[in-house]
């Protein structure tokens, strides 16, 4: 298969970026590869109730794998991020596709709980070498559409993790798990798809690395402060994504008493929701500024996940959906502000963002489901609901960013 891209067109001036096209061959590409990179983790925590029965896992047991896995990536992103803003290597893609295809294979033929934890820590790993760099390629190839490309490049993510939980249940669960071998095929083509976009950002990189300007445009002290502030926004929406991924699907069998197939369709629905959430908030972020999308996610999801633990089922499928959708919009915006703070630290912003903050949300999963043995699986929401309240730290970030 050949994948038709756009060649580079010479040398980019940093404030000339946005006269650039934008190479949407590129980024629907990259967006591709990220659905595929996505639908393994997603189809990772999708497979959970049907693990719990095959090895008898305890809760304790299943949030160790969230961990194994996110922590992982969580480890290696920032580093790899910041070794490849000095050293850019786009031919790097193709490799962690491999990982990933390695782990799912390794799922599938697992007959151990150690094999499960490998297997999620070889995803962990393809995670991590893919987002940093497939992270500057978007914005390489955004022609100054930085919101529209991050959001385009997280869709693709977001609608991954929205089909792991339909896959599952409609492949993995009827089949049985070494049905999960299937998805290796998707890995490969990823990989192929991920050779040739690294070609073209490598010529496009090798056009542009003379201009690329690196200074800072704020004090140094706001720089960090923002930084920080931006870390734990992403941190407490993570953690409450984690414990959708990880627990909802028990908490809606327990609650309302589905089936293994209809609580991943309610996963589904929470997934779905984001997939829309992150589209729309960089498009919308490039129109009236990304700080604004973050105080609208911040103050319109809060209401919702405090009813979340109290209504019925029609209820909760819509508040996953509406959830899923307001938490997810900020994303895109959190991930262009902290890129223009730090101009030319691309891949150490993608590694921080969907690295440490996503192993973090997997060290807040791990305890989630020791306080779900201990406590109850509706405890666990009920302590998330409160957790958008700590995105009103937003007021302490800069106006601008420039």
């Amino acid at each position: 298969m050949r994948l038709s891209l756009p060649k580079s067109s010479g040398p980019v001036a940093p404030r000339a970026a946005a006269t650039q096209l934008t190479s949407w061959g590129v980024l629907v590409a990259i967006s591709l590869c990220h659905m595929i990179n996505d639908v393994m983790q997603s189809m990772l925590a999708a497979i959970y109730p049907l693990l719990q029965v095959e090895f008898q896992l305890s809760y304790t047991q299943i949030g160790i794998m969230t961990f194994a896995f996110q922590v992982t990536a969580s480890l290696l992103q920032p580093l790899i991020g910041m070794a490849t803003d000095r050293h850019p290597q786009p031919r790097s893609l193709p490799f962690g596709m491999v990982s990933t295809l390695t782990g799912v294979v390794l799922l599938a033929l697992a007959h151990r709980y150690e094999m499960l934890l490998a297997g999620a820590m070889l995803i962990g790993i393809g995670s991590a070498v893919f987002h940093p760099e497939s992270s500057r390629v978007a914005r390489l190839a955004s022609g100054g559409r930085f919101g529209t490309a991050q959001s385009l490049f997280q869709l693709g993510g977001n609608g991954g993790q929205a089909m792991g939980p339909l896959l599952a249940a409609f492949i993995v669960v009827p089949l049985g798990r070494p049905a999960v071998a299937w998805f290796a095929v998707a890995a490969a083509l990823g990989a192929a798809i991920l050779w040739q976009v690294g070609t073209w950002a490598e010529e496009r990189r090798r056009a542009s690395a003379a201009s690329t300007d690196r200074t800072l445009r704020l004090p140094r002290k706001t720089v960090i402060r923002a930084i920080a502030v931006l870390a734990v926004l992403v941190f407490t929406k993570n953690i409450y994504s984690a414990s959708m991924t990880s627990y909802f699907t028990f908490f809606t069998i327990e609650k309302f008493g589905l089936s293994t197939q209809g609580a991943q369709i309610m996963l589904f629905l929470f997934l779905v929701g984001m997939a829309g959430g992150v589209m729309l908030g960089g498009v919308i972020g490039d129109r009236v500024g990304p700080l604004t999308v973050i105080w609208v996610s911040i103050l319109g999801v809060l209401p919702l996940t405090l009813a979340l633990p109290h209504v019925g089922l029609v209820p909760t499928g819509i508040l996953a959906v509406l959830i899923g959708l307001i938490l997810a919009s900020a994303f895109p915006a959190i991930v262009v502000f902290a890129q223009e703070l730090v101009p030319g630290r691309t891949g150490m912003i993608a590694g921080l963002f969907f690295g440490f903050s996503f192993g973090m949300g997997g060290i807040a999963a791990a305890a989630l489901g020791v306080l779900a043995d201990a406590r109850g699986i509706e405890t666990v929401f009920l302590i998330c609901s409160v957790l958008p309240v700590l995105g009103l730290l937003t007021v302490l970030l800069p106006r601008r960013t420039v």
